[in-house]
């Protein structure tokens, strides 16, 4: 009889679509992929309510949940409706305590409800007016993994990283962090694997490491 395949269901970070694992590879007779998508909130949605709307989208049990950045929080919160084999986020946070002061005050300040999210759609204006090779590649990656650019959903999405109010980690987590992510700095991460020179973007450009170490962390026990 042929082992039955552990199914792995990969969440992208905010407004991000699965292309940022298209370079990730896994044993094709251990592991099969799902990719999961952003889904526009509904109004007022909670984080809670929008978490067990996305586990309608899961058709196994004792799955492997990976999420990045903001993807890691909401597969934090998916995990409280669905059983898992294993958790796993990567360049993201395990708790409010792991936040940057930045992000902090944001949510105290409510700073966050300032932040032109309107202009995620006009990337194609900006696409015209960009100056400088780094600019334009940037804008090229951009314009590449971005999938969602509806403001209410951008607005939706910073509200509910920022003023995330988890206490303690889930038990059992594991925590993929790079050691240069300025999104979310390393000093304030505690119980992670990390990366050297990892950046938040990790997932994309050190695909190659995943695809070295990811199988091993999920079998081990």
């Amino acid at each position: 009889m042929s082992q039955e395949l552990i199914p792995i269901y990969l969440m992208p970070g905010m407004a991000a679509s699965p292309l940022i694992f298209e370079n990730i590879k896994l044993p094709e007779d251990i592991f099969e992929i799902y990719y999961l998508e952003w889904m526009l909130p509904i109004e007022n949605e909670s984080l809670s309510d929008y978490a067990l709307r996305m586990t309608k989208k899961i058709k196994h049990d004792n799955i492997v949940l990976l999420g990045v950045s903001f993807g890691g929080v909401l597969v934090q919160e998916m995990s409280k409706h669905v059983k898992l084999r294993k958790l796993i986020i990567v360049s993201s946070v395990k708790s409010k305590n792991e936040m940057p002061i930045h992000m902090q005050l944001a949510k105290s300040t409510g700073a966050y409800k300032l932040l032109p999210t309107h202009l995620a759609s006009k990337v194609d204006v900006l696409e015209k007016y960009a100056f400088g090779k780094n600019f334009t590649k940037r804008l090229k990656l951009y314009k590449k993994f971005l999938s969602v650019n509806d403001n209410r959903y951008l607005s939706w999405a910073i509200k509910h990283m920022v003023c995330w109010d988890q206490n303690k980690a889930p038990k059992g987590i594991i925590h993929v962090h790079g050691d240069n992510d300025a999104v979310f700095p390393i000093k304030n991460i505690s119980d992670c694997i990390t990366i050297p020179q990892g950046t938040h973007i990790m997932i994309i450009n050190k695909f190659k490491w995943f695809n070295t170490h990811l199988a091993r962390i999920i079998l081990e026990n």
